[in-house]
């Protein structure tokens, strides 16, 4: 049992915060260097947080400090240079999402953790939580009856400013649009629930904004056990809500949030036919945590200093971006269907997610 995790933040944006925060109310974690490629925001972030390091890059933090894990809150792009970097120097590393803009450069991550002996956390926290916990044992069990139908919205609304930083809505830099960027966090927690995906059908649409990528994007998943799944993922929506439905033999599961969730965010409704006994056994329980970085982290950090597997709410990072890959290759191929078999060995979308996109904005 390692006595305290020694955890170096790369990347200052708006995202490190929520994970300086994870790592201040860890017991046996400490913060103990900052890098950015502004060093100013490396600085004013360091001060906020009492780091008391800062290094210009990546490769001299690791160089002086020798950290136990490398949080990483860097756009896309970088992460797998940067992860890879993390691992040669023997540390850990907690990726936010989406891990790596390539299914082939998640594969060199992974690999790359398997031959170092360390470990690739990537940061879905919309998984954690005592209700997602709860009702995932729900399903696993059956206590349910046989899950059937389900629904995947996240519609969020994101202005011509958030577009207008240089890396994001273009594919070399971002990755992808709203599928990849927003909705990945619903895909996955949905798939946290349904478990393996078996095949999709999926279209982008670029309705309005000023993107390389989509501002829209719609999708069937259907999921083994032969779960049909509807996906819509927008930039556009003035109202924002991120819901995941899943409906099953017995009743209906629902969680309406936005960017976290906890007990009073999810609702099970008992089919008819359910006598109140029963109904009453799926109740949440009572004690709760919400969602969110602080429970992933902690769960991740207790893994690594015990010498344990990553926990469920942090393992198979590659699921839901598999999906999210699938969406693409599917749109680029006019909603053609995808399987996991095709995308094993798919010639295109294994490097690159950049796709068709169906424009459907007002020409002048």
């Amino acid at each position: 049992m390692t006595d305290t995790l020694r955890c170096a933040i790369v990347g200052t944006g708006s995202i490190a915060h929520l994970h300086a925060a994870a790592v201040a109310v860890y017991p046996h974690a400490e913060l103990i260097a900052a890098t950015d490629l502004s060093r100013a925001s490396a600085d004013a972030f360091a001060e906020r947080h009492g780091v008391p390091a800062v290094y210009d890059d990546l490769d001299s933090l690791l160089a002086a400090e020798h950290p136990d894990v490398v949080l990483i809150c860097t756009p896309p792009g970088a992460h797998p240079a940067q992860t890879l970097a993390a691992f040669a120097a023997g540390a850990h590393v907690i990726v936010e999402k989406p891990p790596a803009p390539s299914l082939d450069e998640l594969r060199q991550m992974t690999e790359a953790a398997a031959a170092a002996g360390r470990e690739l956390a990537v940061v879905f926290q919309q998984r954690t939580g005592t209700a997602a916990a709860h009702v995932k044992r729900l399903l696993d069990s059956r206590a349910l009856g046989r899950p059937l139908v389900a629904q995947c919205q996240t519609l969020w609304y994101r202005g011509a400013d958030y577009f207008a930083v240089p890396w994001r809505g273009k594919w070399a830099t971002e990755g992808g649009g709203t599928t990849l960027g927003h909705a990945i966090h619903q895909i996955d927690l949905l798939a946290f629930l349904l478990g393996d995906w078996t095949r999709v059908e999926g279209r982008l649409w670029r309705l309005d904004r000023e993107t390389q990528t989509e501002d829209v994007s719609t999708a069937t998943i259907v999921f083994e056990g032969g779960v049909v799944a509807q996906m819509v993922s927008s930039t556009l929506s003035p109202r924002e809500v991120s819901t995941l439905r899943i409906d099953t033999e017995k009743a209906t599961i629902t969680v309406d949030h936005l960017y976290g969730h906890g007990h009073e965010n999810w609702r099970i409704t008992p089919a008819a036919h359910v006598d109140a006994a029963e109904a009453a056994s799926w109740a949440l329980p009572e004690a709760e945590e919400p969602s969110g970085h602080e429970p992933l982290l902690r769960d991740v950090f207790d893994a690594l200093r015990s010498g344990a597997p990553l926990p469920p709410v942090a393992d198979s990072p590659a699921r839901s971006i598999e999906i999210v890959a699938a969406v693409y290759a599917s749109a680029d191929a006019d909603g053609a269907v995808v399987t996991p078999a095709d995308l094993a060995t798919h010639p295109t979308h294994r490097k690159s997610f950049a796709s068709a996109v169906i424009d459907l904005r007002p020409q002048s």
